[in-house]
């Protein structure tokens, strides 16, 4: 099983940036992508950005030219930098990592805890 513990989450005015990081833990998984979803206050969760390890990064597009997804120093981390936010850009910030057990094909989904992110107007 992996494990995910996300940081960086925070208040912060509107036009300002804030930068989120998804760390994965556990044993014997190869991850094959991460990315983060988002929740407002009864809205759905929706798709932020995600990154295939070795592959494409995908944004929506109400956040592209303004978040940028990397990959964090750290083996099986990930970043979230967040500029020019926006009161609409309010949620709880969730990391989403899709992996494979070690040598098999078996495919699993791990959701972090989630961060807050207020952006005041």
């Amino acid at each position: 099983q992996v494990q995910l513990v996300e940081s960086g989450g925070g208040l912060v005015q509107a036009g300002g940036s804030l930068r989120l990081s998804c760390a994965a833990s556990g044993t014997n998984f190869v991850v094959k992508a991460m990315g983060w979803y988002r929740q407002a206050p009864g809205k759905q969760r929706e798709f932020v950005a995600r990154m295939i390890i070795g592959g494409s990064t995908y944004y929506q597009d109400s956040v592209k030219g303004r978040f940028t997804v990397s990959r964090g120093n750290a083996k099986n981390t990930i970043d979230l930098q967040m500029n020019s936010l926006k009161p609409e850009d309010t949620a709880v910030y969730y990391c989403k990592v899709d992996s494979t057990a070690t040598g098999t094909s078996v495919w699993s989904a791990d959701w972090g805890q989630g961060t807050q992110v207020t952006v005041s107007s």
